[in-house]
Parts: structure tokens; sequence; C-alpha cells
């Protein structure tokens, strides 16, 4: 149990990675709206899928029982994640899109502040020497090929926000899954993306049936993108409930940010980007980050 959090991690910073290429390409045809959405409406019967799947591999005779706080949480982070989401959408269209992108990540830093402030989590000093490591290697990653670019308000305001909405959402996803104690945590994490992704589908679907057809059609007409954008995220998301179902959320988030060394590779070689030298120094301290959450 000890290293499988490492692992189930490591599976979503993977998919994550793939999942985030994959709305860039659909945010060039779809709006904000819309590229969230692709990222719940196959993903919701995906996590059925996988939950029935637990309980026919691991029958569970307890009787799950949801209270208010459970559905509070998963309410909040629902809402909280397709904000997130939608915000991070608007980084694809901003010109410094790297240092957006670079504070989105700024999520690991804030879910520690807040973890500890306000719901009692506990962080060992070399566990909160790797989330500051963490963060200092995105602010290089965010850096790197954009020395032309002007400073934007607007660039740091969306991804700044986009960061404590992700924050808030790993925090109340542990928190929910903390309710289901009754349950293994497999089954635990599994309820939690079921009921997350369900909320999340009907919230949007319902938005954009009475105000953006046009987005579903959209969505229609590259069905095929939408579907790996739904699969990708919706394993991630499996790696990241349960791993926050086992482990300190900031631990979590920081060793994921190992998800930069995926997207730097997949620009490499399937866009075929260059790396500049801070994207090597960042990628080293992303790395350095990771071992010290590893060994706290």
């Amino acid at each position: 149990m000890a290293i499988s959090w490492i692992l189930f991690t490591l599976m979503a910073a993977f998919m994550q990675a793939w999942r985030n290429a994959f709305q860039k390409q659909l945010s060039v045809t779809v709006d904000a709206y819309g590229v969230t959405l692709a990222r719940f409406i196959f993903a919701f019967p995906l996590a059925g899928l996988y939950l029935s799947f637990l309980y026919y591999q691991q029958p569970v005779s307890h009787i799950v029982s949801f209270h208010f706080k459970f559905w509070l949480y998963v309410g909040i982070a629902s809402l909280s994640q397709i904000l997130a989401t939608i915000l991070l959408v608007q980084l694809f269209k901003q010109k410094n899109y790297a240092i957006g992108v670079g504070l989105a990540k700024s999520e690991a830093i804030l879910a520690a502040i807040i973890g500890v402030a306000l719901l009692g989590e506990h962080l060992s000093l070399l566990a909160w020497l790797g989330v500051f490591l963490g963060a200092f290697a995105i602010f290089l990653l965010s850096k790197g090929g954009i020395q032309s670019t002007k400073f934007s308000w607007n660039t740091l305001i969306i991804g700044t926000g986009s960061g404590l909405c992700f924050a808030i959402t790993s925090l109340l996803v542990r928190q929910a899954s903390l309710q289901l104690d009754m349950l293994p945590v497999l089954h635990r994490a599994a309820w939690v993306l079921f009921t997350i992704t369900g909320i999340q589908c009907f919230v949007l679907l319902f938005f954009l049936l009475i105000f953006k057809r046009a987005t579903l059609w959209a969505l229609w007409n590259r069905l095929g993108l939408v579907f790996r954008i739904s699969f990708s995220s919706c394993v991630a998301s499996m790696g990241w409930f349960t791993a926050m179902s086992m482990q300190s959320v900031a631990i979590v988030t920081t060793l994921g940010q190992i998800e930069i060394l995926f997207s730097l590779l997949i620009s490499v070689y399937l866009f075929k980007e260059k790396l500049v030298s801070t994207d090597h120094w960042g990628l080293f301290w992303v790395v350095i980050a990771a071992t010290l959450v590893i060994w706290a």
C-alpha cells in the first residue's frame, strides 16, 4: 500500500499530460465550455463501468452511506473542477500560455497551505521542502521560451485562479473519500469519481442545451477527439482520486508535477517543439521535488 499511491499518481500524471494535449487541439474549434464538457461526457459512463468492475472483482457487503458532508464535498468539488478546467482552457488562448499553465500548477503549494491551515493536515519538513522546490521548478518551466513576451495580469489571474480551483477540488475529493471509510480505498475513490463526473455532466449539458447548443454540435463533429479527452481524463482521475484517498493532497500533487516531464516529451516528439535551458533545469528540480515527497 505504501507504494500504491506513487503508482496511481504516476499513472494520473501521464494520462493528464495526454488529456491536456488533446484539450488544446479541441480548443482550436470548440469554446471553453465545450472543451470542459469533453472532459466529462464519456468519463461518467466509464467511471460507472469501473465502479461495477470493482464490485464484481471484490464484492463488498457494507451498505454505502452517503451523508450530507459527502454530497457537500462532491458538489463543491464538481463545480470547482468545472471552473478550473474552463480557466485552464482559456490559458490556451493566452500569448504567454507557458506562464499561465505554470501558474495553474500552483495547485500543489496552494493545496498544502489550505490543507494545513483549514483541514488539519500535517506535512513533514521534508515534504514542505519538496512542495516549495516543485513550485520553484514550475516557475522555471513557465519562463522557458517566452523571453520576448510581456507580463500579463490577465494570464496571472486566470492561471492562479485555475490553480486555486484545482487545489480546492483535490482537497475536497480527499475529504469526500474519507467519508466512505466503510469501503476499501479503491471503492471509495471510484464512488467519488462516479458522483463527481455525474454532477459535472448534468450541469454542463443542462447549461449548453439552454445557452450554447451550437457548442454541442461542434463537439459532435469532433467525436473521436472528445472520446480521447474523456478516456484520458477518466483514467487520470482514477489515479488522482485513488492516490488522494491514500495520501496527503499536497504530496500527491507535488509528485504529480512529473506530468510536466510527460508534457514536454509530448511537445518534443509529437508537436516537434524544442526545449530551452530553463526547461532542463525545471525538469531537474521537478525530479528532486518528487524524490523528496516520496521519501517524506
